[in-house]
């Protein structure tokens, strides 16, 4: 890799479209915080300006360590509105993460059927379309299987329970933790069989995903590269594929390597494939930091609470906050540490 070309790359992009896309992924937060409100709606009220807060600060901590920062939000929102329990938080998030992967699988396999590969790649584009479709079926056998759950969740939940009362080497309190998430998530996952719920969920999740292959796009055309939205769409789909591997700094180098493999795979010359991963990442990633930084100047969050908050032990924390009374929360906040405060 000749890492001036790479350099050189970068500093003859259009800033133009480069702020136009750092502009659309920062309005995806807003998207995020209404999708994430929608989804608690089945088990908790919540209010706006709290699940953007816990949006991005949770993804501003993911950008800085990882995948390890994402116990950070479903802290952070309890934090600010006391109605939201942090397993409640947890059991959302995880439904987002289905809604987000689904979104992205469903994208890039569709794009694939009318998809046009070089012709000098085609034998390995048939590859390429065979995983596309795999990944399709196993999207679909997944929202089959949790829509399953949701309607026998009952019988579900029970036979955990008596499994959890024989295996005695479990503590009492991950056991307990474990059913009271699977109980919120049945609740959770109502959204997939209440049409209206699940219209609304569906709409903030094209909506977001529309907004970020915009995004993208003008990130990829701000290098000169004239690609439509198919190939990012294309593009998209590898970075998926990376930033699911769990690596220090929001899927840093994963992302990159998946990233610009898509480019290459399409024919951009290495060193521009990278320049446009590494500031992909940047945008996609970064602009959540900027608002956490409003929120540590406003004086709502420090940087020695948010390691506090991504270590170990703020997960221990999460577990025993479970076994604590509705009324008790004012020792709630103070075995949290008093994270946030309005």
């Amino acid at each position: 890799m000749n890492w001036a070309e790479v350099r050189g790359a970068v500093s003859h992009s259009n800033p133009y479209l480069l702020l136009a896309a750092a502009s659309i992924v920062s309005l995806s937060y807003v998207v995020r915080a209404f999708r994430w409100g929608a989804l608690l709606r089945p088990l908790v009220p919540s209010r706006f300006g709290d699940l953007f807060a816990a949006t991005t600060v949770g993804f501003g901590t993911v950008f800085l360590i990882g995948r390890a920062g994402e116990v950070v939000r479903p802290v952070v929102l309890p934090m600010r509105d006391e109605r939201v329990r942090p397993s409640a938080a947890i059991v959302t998030i995880m439904v987002e993460r289905i809604y987000d992967m689904m979104a992205v699988v469903l994208m890039f396999a569709i794009n694939l059927i009318w998809f046009k590969a070089p012709p000098s790649l085609q034998k390995d584009f048939t590859k390429v379309r065979a995983v596309g479709i795999g990944l399709l079926v196993g999207a679909i056998l997944g929202i089959v299987l949790l829509t399953w759950f949701r309607k026998n969740s009952t019988s579900v939940i029970a036979v955990f329970t008596k499994v959890f009362d024989r295996l005695d080497f479990i503590p009492r309190r991950i056991s307990k933790l474990a059913i009271s998430i699977l109980e919120q998530l049945a609740r959770a996952l109502r959204v997939l069989v209440n049409i209206a719920e699940l219209a609304e969920t569906i709409t903030w999740t094209a909506v977001l995903w529309l907004g970020v292959a915009v995004a993208n796009l003008l990130i990829i055309r701000a290098f000169g590269v004239t690609f439509g939205f198919s190939e990012t769409i294309f593009v998209m789909g590898w970075s998926l594929a990376g930033s699911l591997v769990p690596t220090p700094g929001g899927a840093a180098g994963a992302f990159h390597a998946a990233t610009a493999a898509g480019l290459i795979f399409l024919g951009v010359a290495p060193e521009t494939a990278a320049a446009i991963s590494i500031v992909m990442h940047v945008i996609d990633f970064g602009p959540a930091l900027l608002f956490g930084f409003f929120y540590i100047i406003r004086g709502d969050l420090s940087f020695s609470k948010l390691r506090a908050l991504s270590s170990p032990e703020a997960v221990e924390h999460v577990v025993e906050d479970e076994d604590l009374l509705p009324d008790n929360t004012n020792n709630k906040q103070q075995t949290l540490g008093g994270v946030l405060t309005d």
